[in-house]
């Protein structure tokens, strides 16, 4: 399955796009499963999921939360978990919710993470050193890294793709669109047909996956942010 596991609508305060025009951008470029993650909502999710019912596409709810580190990605995630507390608080919220947190961008150009992540997984996993050497059932499987976003300039996946191999850690990827143009570019595919929630989050966990999609060239990136851009003037202006 083709998952895009990070996409915004018109319920962030950056987007202009429907939850309908998400989905719909989804299914035509064969994206079989798509987690909405607004800002700070999850109302977007709930309607995007009522409107792909009896569609060929698989909707995660999910919300991006703003820590005192950094964004951090919750998937599986029904309910509002709020913005500003620690990076652990909120993992542990996620947690509770019964979600997968994922560190989105931890290394992008001007949305990176400003916590130390190397603690940040010896807190969560007990992870302390670099654990590439270790089984893959060796590692705790509680984070997880995003190693491939389409909207980040410059080396960041790199890093990102590089560090969760060092700690072993499961990973990953997601458009970060905020319009249907930017939908599906990359994501994650998943091996199985059909898959529920529960079983795609389980392969993630395992490493059971690999990244794909096409690299954005520049000009795309930079017409995507200045959308971004013209939504938050939009949305500021209500």
């Amino acid at each position: 399955m083709k998952c895009d596991l990070h996409v915004h609508t018109s319920y962030s305060y950056d987007s202009a796009s429907s939850p309908k025009e998400m989905v719909e951008a989804a299914i035509k470029k064969g994206i079989d499963c798509l987690a909405i993650t607004d800002h700070s909502e999850i109302k977007g999710a709930s309607e995007a999921i009522g409107y792909a019912k009896g569609k060929s596409i698989l909707i995660i709810p999910g919300i991006e939360i703003k820590s005192k580190e950094g964004d951090i990605l919750g998937l599986n995630i029904k309910k509002v978990i709020p913005n500003g507390l620690s990076a652990k608080e909120t993992i542990k919220k996620i947690k509770e919710a019964g979600g997968m947190a994922i560190i989105p961008h931890p290394f992008g150009w001007s949305c990176s993470f400003k916590g130390n992540l190397k603690n940040l997984i010896k807190d969560i996993d007990g992870v302390a050193e670099t654990s590439s050497h270790l089984p893959p059932h060796a590692a705790s499987r509680r984070l997880a890294i995003e190693v491939l976003n389409a909207s980040i300039f410059g080396s960041g996946n790199k890093i990102a793709l590089d560090f969760a191999q060092n700690f072993n850690l499961p990973f990953t990827a997601g458009s970060d669109a905020h319009e249907p143009n930017m939908v599906g570019k990359v994501y994650l595919e998943v091996p199985g047909d059909n898959l529920s929630i529960e079983e795609i989050l389980n392969q993630i966990k395992n490493r059971n996956a690999k990244t794909e999609g096409s690299k954005v060239n520049f000009f795309d990136k930079i017409i995507a942010h200045l959308g971004r851009n013209i939504a938050k003037i939009k949305n500021y202006a209500r």
